[in-house]
């Protein structure tokens, strides 16, 4: 798994939407983003890809994006409340202003980009193909026409699934979802982003199921913030900062066991 990794370097604390407003009559909207005091950021996440997010059995966030995403803001001196929402859910937040950001193993691509927008990349991924162990017939792209795939809904995985002629294609909300529905036989293969496929399989929480062939693609994440957001500086400063100091590599190494590729 670690070779692999190496290749490819991918209950919830509500916000008080009060937060002493009214009362002190500091109304701060950041750039389109959520309203709050400026020393906090809400921000979105779907807490349900792992390493990347996940909740506790105590009900906590977890995760290298979690991680990550308490360090920027303590760089630049915010505290981080954290949201739980569905991953198609994200985008509309923030271009709805209730959220100030979101950090969730997003891809920057351009359809996005036309409507929110990203810090520099925090995170080199790809999509892989996930299949039942034994399965010789499916390594590539090609071998997935006219077979049934899932994927997290909203993602690039979907995206690319949806490009497979003659494929039948189920999202789901979340991506070990969709590689249960792998386990369970009920597909042919998953596209997913291969750190969260690599750790499901890892950790045992899917059986039965290996990552074959070569990565799809090669993706970036970013943290999204709403267009024309006054935070966009703010977080790509922390996030040098972090890339500096250290503390991206030790919080890398903690989620994923080696040393980050070269940024």
């Amino acid at each position: 798994m670690q070779l692999f990794m190496m290749k490819i370097m991918r209950s919830a604390f509500l916000k008080n939407a009060a937060l002493g407003l009214l009362t002190t009559g500091l109304l701060a909207a950041c750039g389109g983003g959520a309203q709050s005091d400026g020393d906090v950021w809400s921000v979105g996440t779907e807490p349900g890809f792992p390493p990347f997010e996940s909740i506790t059995n105590e009900g906590e966030f977890e995760g290298f994006d979690i991680d990550l995403m308490r360090a920027i803001g303590e760089k630049a001196g915010k505290t981080i409340e954290f949201e739980n929402l569905p991953f198609d859910s994200l985008i509309p937040a923030l271009q709805g202003g209730s959220i100030d950001a979101a950090i969730s193993g997003m891809t920057i691509t351009e359809e996005r980009e036309a409507t929110v927008d990203f810090s520099d990349p925090y995170f080199k991924a790809g999509l892989a193909i996930a299949v039942e162990k034994g399965n010789t017939e499916i390594k590539t792209l090609d071998d997935l026409e006219g077979k049934k795939i899932a994927a997290q809904i909203g993602t690039t995985g979907a995206d690319t699934a949806n490009s497979v002629p003659g494929a039948t294609v189920s999202t789901f909300d979340s991506a070990p979802l969709a590689l249960q529905e792998l386990a369970n036989g009920n597909v042919d293969a998953v596209v997913n982003d291969a750190p969260a496929t690599l750790d499901a399989i890892a950790t045992g929480n899917i059986p039965g199921v290996e990552v074959v062939g070569e990565l799809l693609t090669e993706e970036s994440y970013g943290i999204a913030l709403p267009a024309d957001s006054e935070n966009v500086a703010a977080v790509n400063a922390a996030l040098a900062e972090l890339k500096t100091d250290g503390t991206y590599a030790e919080i890398y190494k903690k989620w994923f066991g080696v040393e980050p590729p070269a940024q």
